[in-house]
């Protein structure tokens, strides 16, 4: 039989494990720590990926386009994709670069005695008051502080413009090895559908990017004939941040017609009425018309769910967060979709 513990004993044990049970808890809450914090590292490691994926999609795209007009090969089609769009990029900036050098100059002189009187012109109303009160202060410092957690990236923007071209170049040389590869990952029973879902990951990124490139070629030209007929100063450079801005969708629009307006008030009240009108008749007119019939494989996302996702991109990864968030959607739809959705039907 066994010997009889003596209560001291009992005691002893007891607080023993209950500080190991202390410790273990501790060291699965700092394990936790670790991993979110690693995440979060790691996911915008993740989202410049995604961003030479679309680079790789892009050079693949016209890639296509060359070698079914032209029947080269694949190879010499991809290095003329390549090579035609660094060419046209450094062409527009050898022909449109002091023209944009010298607007963004007058951009620069401009802008802030603008923004003066406009504080001068909203001080007088008392809705203008409340506002300019409102964002002056501490509230102006947590709008600043925000705003350069927005646009804080991991590696500085021109390392993470470094890591992106150079991934996405390394994508376009050679993707069947990294496609492969992920197939390669999987069972044998799910590999065709891990294929299955990589062709339809492409064939929605492809729509996106070739409806947001149209989309922001067109507002960019609608954008520049109009500021330039209204006489609007710096009509280039203000059409050209509309473009960019163009990549956010809901929110780019808005942030893009700010300083428009603001330099419309310079010349009239009457002016900057219209030029809000111009970007907000441009934007429904690529929005609501062009993009949807360009992006036809791209997946439906629900408005909703766009800027829902914008939000918690742009908390979590800054501005590249908010430029990726409609992909990242896309793809997560298309996952939902095939690896569950489908499953369920077919069940039911």
């Amino acid at each position: 039989m066994p010997e009889d513990i003596r209560p001291e004993e009992k005691v002893t044990k007891r607080e023993l494990s209950y500080i190991g049970k202390v410790w273990q808890t501790v060291a699965i809450v700092a394990l936790l720590v670790v991993v979110i914090l690693i995440a979060r590292v790691a996911f915008n490691v993740l989202l410049m990926v995604l961003a030479g994926v679309l680079i790789s999609v892009y050079f693949h795209g016209l890639g296509d386009i060359i070698e079914r007009r032209t029947k080269f090969s694949r190879r010499v089609s991809m290095i003329l994709s390549v090579s035609i769009s660094f060419a046209i990029i450094a062409a527009l900036l050898w022909f449109m670069g002091t023209k944009i050098q010298g607007q963004i100059a007058v951009l620069s002189d401009t802008l802030p005695n603008t923004i003066n009187t406009a504080k001068i012109k909203l001080s007088e109303s008392p809705i203008g008051s409340r506002l300019l009160q409102y964002f002056s202060g501490d509230k102006s410092e947590k709008l600043y502080a925000t705003a350069g957690h927005f646009f804080s990236t991991s590696f500085g923007v021109l390392g993470n413009i470094y890591i992106i071209l150079f991934l996405g170049i390394f994508f376009t040389a050679s993707p069947s090895l990294y496609k492969d590869g992920i197939i390669k990952l999987m069972p044998d029973s799910k590999k065709q559908l891990a294929k299955c879902v990589i062709d339809r990951i492409s064939q929605a990124l492809k729509g996106w990017l070739k409806g947001m490139m149209l989309s922001m070629v067109l507002i960019t030209i609608l954008i520049t004939t109009g500021l330039t007929i209204m006489g609007i100063p710096v009509a280039l450079v203000l059409a050209l941040i509309t473009g960019i801005l163009k990549l956010i969708p809901n929110f780019g629009s808005l942030a893009a017609m700010i300083p428009g307006v603001l330099l419309a008030l310079t010349v009239s009240v009457n002016t900057a009425i219209a030029t809000a009108i111009l970007y907000m008749v441009s934007q429904t007119v690529v929005s609501n018309i062009v993009t949807p019939l360009i992006q036809k494989k791209m997946i439906n996302t629900p408005p909703a769910l766009t800027i829902i996702s914008q939000v918690i991109m742009g908390t979590l990864c800054g501005a590249l967060g908010v430029i990726l968030a409609v992909p990242l959607l896309a793809i997560l739809i298309i996952l939902v979709d095939e690896l569950y959705v489908k499953k369920i039907n077919d069940l039911c």
